[in-house]
């Protein structure tokens, strides 16, 4: 029997930003056009790698028939390679991955399916959960099980609505809001929150952003030196932005800050009862990180001028 060719959803583009990391991206990608029961209508690729491996990745996949647009940008961090990928979306839904991720087969019909029946939801999030350990790369990173469905309107504290390796939005919300702030994130001076940012922004703009655990992408585990290398960028991210809401005269960025620390310190009392010192050193570097967040914007004021595309 002839195998069947999924349908092409051409009103969802996927967007994947990537740095030297090839490898990666080349599975990721394997997995979306393989694997899935829809396809996406395109893939954009922001590429800001130091050599032209990634490049030459691509170009094999289109010369296999993938739909891919690539573009190549300086390393200006991961929020300026989302937003120069967002002015080369063609279809009206931005579904995002990172490049270390696999996404489930039904992933890009479940977010086709979302936005044509809700034409009032502004984005979708989802699980994440861990690839199976793969030699030294045992432990989970950014790992968000729940199976509870939730909906969210109005501000909320940012980390509860979703990850940003796993989320799909309108491409009308996104330019509405200005994409991405390029002080956050991955590359940046904000080092994090680039994702916890654009949701909290979405939520006081006004919009609707749907939790759907049956949008799942798993995620590639790290080595356990590589996990505690996350936790600090992860705290300071939540300091900067924080700073800024504030320095912006939103206060609740307040909110924010009085739900995070005690959460870390819970987090960390838990892991001292326990006698888990990986844990203690995890929780003291996200709390270290955020201290030293909160002081970012005072340090470098020039980092306030604004969410600049940085394309």
């Amino acid at each position: 029997m002839e195998a069947r060719t999924p349908e092409r959803r051409e009103d969802v583009t996927v967007l994947i930003a990537t740095r030297n990391r090839p490898d990666a991206l080349s599975a990721c990608l394997d997995a979306l056009v393989t694997a899935s029961s829809q396809l996406p209508g395109e893939v954009v690729v922001v590429d800001q790698s130091d050599d032209d491996a990634t490049r030459a990745l691509v170009d094999r996949l289109a010369a296999d028939g993938l739909r891919v647009a690539y573009e190549r940008q300086p390393p200006l961090g991961l929020g300026a390679a989302q937003n120069r990928g967002a002015d080369l979306v063609s279809g009206e839904v931005i579904a995002v991955t990172d490049d270390d991720c696999i996404v489930d087969p039904g992933w890009v019909q479940r977010i086709a399916d979302a936005f044509e029946s809700e034409p009032g939801l502004a984005a979708v999030t989802g699980r994440v959960l861990p690839l199976p350990p793969a030699g030294d790369r045992t432990e989970a990173v950014a790992t968000r099980p729940s199976e509870v469905a939730r909906r969210f309107r109005g501000k909320a504290l940012p980390w509860l609505v979703g990850s940003g390796n796993n989320f799909a939005v309108r491409r009308t919300w996104f330019k509405a809001i200005g994409g991405c702030d390029v002080r956050l994130g991955p590359g940046s001076p904000g080092q994090g929150a680039v994702d916890m940012d654009l949701f909290y922004r979405l939520l006081r703009a006004g919009a609707t952003i749907a939790y759907d655990p049956a949008c799942l992408v798993h995620h590639e585990r790290q080595t356990p030196a590589g996990r505690m290398e996350r936790r600090y960028p992860y705290g300071y991210g939540i300091g900067v932005e924080v700073a800024q809401l504030v320095l912006e005269r939103d206060l609740y960025g307040l909110r924010i800050l009085a739900a995070w620390l005690p959460a870390r310190m819970r987090a960390l009392a838990a892991g001292a009862r326990r006698g888990d010192a990986t844990r203690v050193g995890e929780e003291a570097a996200i709390l270290r990180g955020t201290v030293a967040g909160l002081l970012h914007p005072l340090r470098r004021r020039s980092g306030l001028s604004g969410r600049a595309s940085g394309a």
